[in-house]
């Protein structure tokens, strides 16, 4: 009947037998919606383990439709919500175990104040007097064995070691005590807890009734919640895990690229410091050569100075003695003229 149910609401919808009037309100649910119960999705809803057990935990009053299920393992954001479907079942698995731990306490408790046999009560004044005749005849007896034993008296030393062996049985008889009510308890079938799930168990009992509870819906329901816990904290621990050398390799790559960028600033500095240095060389250099330049320019310019000088002192002496000479002539030609000597041509 289910299955005819589940084909039909496949083909026709979950609203197939709604009015007109009903599906105007009606909404489709999902996967993901929270009448959906969660850890049914991934893994397992505690409410169907323990059915008609003495742990039973009542119907799921939230929804499991295998549908739903369906959908949300063929949906793309599965990957993204299983971490929180998980944390949700851990939640409620913890809680689970807390109250079965107390139980399991409980029933430890329990098996640790079983009674213990009581010590014997004390024997009668009447039988101790007895038990004390008894112990100085058998005090006498054994002197009287070894003097004759001395004497090389052997038979007559057995014979009284009889009666020494024969007042020890009656000394036993007096001092044995009925067994009580302690003592038949521990002979009794002793208890055993089962530390899965808390169930009292018959120490040493049969391997059917023990092979009968393990295979039991309360043993292997516990024993499911258990199981999912410590995969569950391994995978938290594997998780922080890896969190932790992926914050400490990050780290290391952060450390490794402030040691680069430090060598490079300290390439650059030094390489900056090496063109100060050359530039302040070059500028030196061509402060030299400036200063040479200079230095030789201004001997030139001395040079020419002084040979403007010696040329002009040359051209005024020697216009000089020109005009010297120049003179003369003109005196010597005046007085060569016929004018200046009285006659004409």
């Amino acid at each position: 009947m289910d299955a005819q149910r589940a084909l039909l609401d496949e083909l026709m919808g979950a609203a197939r037998n709604l009015t007109e009037e009903e599906r105007k309100g009606y909404r489709e649910i999902k996967w993901d919606d929270k009448e959906v119960c969660a850890p049914y999705m991934i893994r397992f809803c505690p409410h169907d383990l323990f059915v008609n057990t003495r742990s039973d935990l009542g119907p799921c009053p939230r929804i499991h439709d295998p549908k739903l299920k369906e959908s949300f393992e063929n949906s793309p954001r599965h990957d993204s919500y299983v971490p929180r479907f998980e944390a949700e079942l851990a939640q409620f698995c913890e809680k689970l175990v807390a109250d079965l731990d107390r139980k399991v306490r409980r029933g430890r408790e329990r098996l640790d104040q079983e009674v213990e046999p009581l010590p014997p009560p004390p024997i009668s004044a009447e039988k101790a007097e007895q038990l004390s005749v008894l112990e100085e005849k058998i005090k006498n007896l054994l002197e009287q064995v070894e003097s004759l034993g001395e004497a090389g008296k052997v038979d007559e030393a057995e014979a009284l070691m009889r009666k020494v062996e024969s007042l020890n049985v009656e000394k036993s008889a007096l001092t044995q005590q009925p067994q009580n009510a302690a003592a038949m308890l521990t002979q009794e079938k002793k208890m055993a807890l089962c530390e899965i799930c808390g169930s009292f168990l018959v120490a040493n009992d049969a391997v059917e009734r023990t092979q009968s509870h393990i295979t039991g819906k309360q043993h292997i329901g516990y024993g499911m919640v258990r199981d999912f816990l410590a995969e569950h904290k391994e995978a938290k621990e594997k998780a922080r895990e890896e969190e932790r050398l992926a914050r400490e390799k990050e780290a290391e790559e952060r450390r490794k690229l402030r040691e680069k960028e430090a060598e490079s600033k300290n390439r650059r500095s030094l390489s900056s410091e090496r063109d100060r240095h050359r530039d302040r060389d070059r500028e030196y250099s061509r402060e030299r050569e400036r200063s040479r330049e200079r230095n030789n320019k201004g001997h030139r310019e001395e040079g020419r100075g002084m040979d403007r000088r010696r040329h002009s002192d040359h051209r005024n002496g020697r216009d000089g003695g020109r005009s010297r000479y120049n003179g003369r002539e003109r005196e010597r030609s005046r007085s060569r003229s016929p004018v200046r000597h009285g006659y004409r041509r």
